[in-house]
């Protein structure tokens, strides 16, 4: 099946796929193969993953947006999309402590929890990237 992963500043990927592997705003990862059902869902910040017939896979740091998913094509539309490579791993590090440290002060922050989420997004992504 046909993939694209399509962010504001750039086309991050554009391919064919065996599978496609991200999380909507409700909670569940979804998984998307060939004949998939015609789907639409809102993303949020969690890792994306684009699975091929040789077992290999490539993964993506996806920070909101869509997934539209019909006629074999799997389309993500992202707010902001990083792969592995470009993720600056100790400055996520030192966001997810920034985070940490703000989440001790009010656990109720939603900027420290989703600053939160979008550290532990990235720090996750450029490991599996490595």
């Amino acid at each position: 099946m046909e993939v694209q992963l399509i962010s504001p500043e750039e086309v991050l990927y554009v391919g064919e796929a065996k599978m496609v592997v991200c999380r909507t705003v409700s909670g569940g990862e979804i998984a998307f193969e060939d004949n998939h059902a015609p789907f639409l869902g809102a993303l949020g910040n969690w890792p994306a993953r684009v699975k091929f017939e040789d077992g290999s896979q490539m993964w993506f740091a996806v920070h909101g947006g869509f997934v539209e998913v019909g006629n074999n094509r799997v389309i993500i539309l992202s707010d902001v999309a990083e792969l592995p490579s470009a993720i600056d791993t100790e400055r996520a590090q030192a966001a997810l402590q920034r985070a940490q440290e703000a989440l001790q002060k009010d656990p109720t922050d939603n900027e420290a929890i989703a600053a939160l989420r979008r550290a532990e997004t990235r720090i996750e992504v450029a490991n599996a990237g490595a």
